[in-house]
């Protein structure tokens, strides 16, 4: 693509772009819960912070005056965040894994009841999906594992537009 091109449109397209990315895996995550019943645990909901974050400067980036210095800091500011994305996503695939304990509130219910009511109460209440437990994956990879792999594309894409607009060349 000749760089030319690419700075006339980038202030326009790149935002649309990303916003698309965030709203598409918001999405999917959105059709996973309720058409098909996967049931997200907190860190599946912790992976979505970074694509909302991201959908959201898009759209501040869509609503500012089009120039190159909001372009750029856009487009760095939502590199960061699906770099973000990549490490909440890598270390939800190592507690799926046991390779280490989670540190979220990933279900599990307060032992310290001693009460028939405040049991009853616990029994009452739906106690939260296990982080470590896996609804779904496709050869031998989770939802997490992909979401390692999307987030990290579309940081290296966000990384790629801004050599493209910095005038380095890509490689």
């Amino acid at each position: 693509m000749d760089r030319a091109v690419f700075r006339a449109h980038a202030p326009r397209a790149v935002p649309i772009a990303i916003l698309a990315a965030s709203a598409g895996a918001l999405g999917f995550a959105y059709i996973s819960e309720t058409v098909f019943g996967l049931e997200p645990c907190v860190l599946c909901l912790y992976q979505r912070v970074p694509y909302a974050a991201t959908g959201i400067v898009a759209v501040l980036m869509l609503g500012l005056p089009t120039n190159a210095l909001v372009t750029r800091w856009g487009i760095t500011v939502c590199a960061a965040l699906y770099l973000v994305g990549v490490g909440i996503a890598s270390y939800h695939v190592g507690v799926e894994r046991h390779w280490w304990a989670s540190i979220a509130a990933c279900g599990g219910a307060d032992t310290s009841a001693v009460t028939i009511e405040s049991l009853n109460a616990q029994l009452s209440v739906q106690s939260e999906k296990p982080c470590d437990q896996v609804d779904w994956s496709l050869f031998g990879i989770t939802l997490a594992g992909y979401n390692v792999a999307l987030s990290a594309f579309l940081g290296a894409a966000a990384l790629w537009a801004m050599r493209l607009l910095n005038g380095r060349p890509a490689p």
